[in-house]
């Protein structure tokens, strides 16, 4: 295996890791979890195996299994899943958005370049969010932590804060799609030690964004017209991706202050 190859040398892992007959490597090398972890590892740092499983129980990974329960991972998956990563990282993109994608056949080299020419000459921005109505699941609090792995103390904390409601029901306390996403990603901070109480600053600034964007577009946005208000809608989707990108780029720029 080379040692310092790009991307992490998926191509020299070899299948025999996975338990399976010499002669299955000829039709297609397959990579274990594991080794999947290790060929994606040098572009994507905090990757890791229980990222990976939550990722295929949102049905976007479908590895197959060796009579022994082993996943195994063609090529094609590991290019799927550097796709996904890529669209997380790059884009911030949420899950069932990325879903959307993917089942719209997107692909890591048909990827988008946020701010590229359109056709009329302005910047084609391609919506990194979406404010139309979610799918309408919900989750209950039991599955939330048992999928982002997120702590019950988190959540509540994240709760006293106001980063996350949730929806009572029965007795029970649910969280929709998007609270989910918010819930995993805060549980990755946490890893860091960021706590609820951090997180003010990122609701805050989401907040005045919110506020900005609701000004330049309420008037459209109030109309009774269908047709001026989806209008409304996709400039609204439009502008959160630009300033998406914006704070993006705002962000490495401090960042490289920070590392010189």
């Amino acid at each position: 295996m080379a040692a310092q190859a790009p991307q992490a040398g998926v191509d020299d892992l070899d299948l025999e890791i996975a338990g399976e007959p010499p002669d299955a490597g000829k039709r297609q090398k397959s990579l274990t979890i594991g080794a999947v972890c290790k060929a994606l590892a040098q572009e994507f740092p905090d990757i890791s195996i229980s990222k990976i499983r939550y990722l295929e129980d949102q049905k976007l990974l479908t590895p197959r299994r060796t009579p022994g329960g082993y996943r195994l991972y063609t090529q094609g998956d590991v290019a799927r899943l550097r796709t996904i990563l890529r669209m997380q990282r790059d884009e911030f993109l949420p899950l069932r958005v990325i879903r959307q994608e993917l089942a719209a056949g997107r692909s890591g080299d048909s990827a988008p370049i946020p701010g590229r020419v359109g056709r009329d000459g302005m910047r084609a921005w391609r919506p990194s969010v979406s404010v139309r109505e979610s799918t309408g699941a919900l989750y209950s609090m039991d599955d939330v932590l048992e999928e982002t792995k997120a702590e019950g103390k988190l959540v509540r904390e994240l709760e006293e804060y106001g980063v996350v409601k949730g929806e009572m029901r029965g007795g029970v306390r649910y969280f929709d799609e998007t609270e989910r996403e918010i819930i995993a990603a805060v549980a990755e901070l946490a890893r860091y030690g960021v706590g609820g109480r951090n997180l003010r600053v990122f609701r805050s600034s989401a907040d005045r964004e919110a506020n900005l964007l609701q000004q330049i577009l309420a008037p459209a946005l109030r109309s009774r017209n269908p047709e001026r208000r989806k209008e409304a809608v996709d400039a609204l989707e439009n502008l959160a991706a630009v300033a998406t990108h914006l704070k993006h780029l705002l962000l490495i720029r401090d960042l490289r202050k920070i590392v010189r």
